[in-house]
């Protein structure tokens, strides 16, 4: 029998986030281009989020976000962190209309989860390149905030 799959909280990310830009429908959904200008990360790494960066979506027809971030954050001692989160957001219609017209939405009523993936050179922070990471997220008007579970 394979060992059994369970988490660990290890840090939360604030990525404040300026205003999106909209591609267009490209086919398949609407693209859009969320710029990330900076944040926090707070747990057992700490650090800044860097200024660049953003999160490239998808809006489907059925409203299923399909997200991919790239950015980086800098810890307090020096380190860089690349990191590349891809998931999908989903909920009720009228909420998601809502949370695009950066209205608030009680996260709760909302699917957000992601795989953040993270790369650096730095031995301290290299066991985050390691581990498989899974997170649950929240949308608010002018960030989003990242809880970040390690799989053990």
């Amino acid at each position: 029998m394979a060992p059994t799959l369970e988490t660990k909280y290890v840090f939360t990310i604030t990525a404040r986030i300026a205003e999106v830009t909209t591609v267009g429908d490209i086919g398949h959904g609407v693209r859009r281009i969320i710029p990330i200008i900076g944040g926090e990360v707070r747990g057992e790494v700490n650090g800044k989020v860097l200024p660049f960066g953003a999160d490239f979506q998808i809006i489907r027809p059925d409203e299923l976000i399909d997200l991919e971030a790239k950015y980086a954050f800098e810890t307090d001692d020096g380190a860089v962190v690349y990191v590349e989160n891809r998931g999908i957001r989903f909920g009720p219609v009228e909420l998601l209309q809502k949370l695009k017209r950066g209205e608030p939405v009680d996260p709760k009523l909302i699917y957000f989860r992601t795989l953040p993936k993270f790369e650096t050179g730095a031995e301290k922070y290299r066991w985050l390149m390691h581990h498989i990471f899974v997170a649950s997220a929240a949308r608010h008007a002018d960030r989003v905030v990242i809880d970040v579970f390690q799989v053990m």
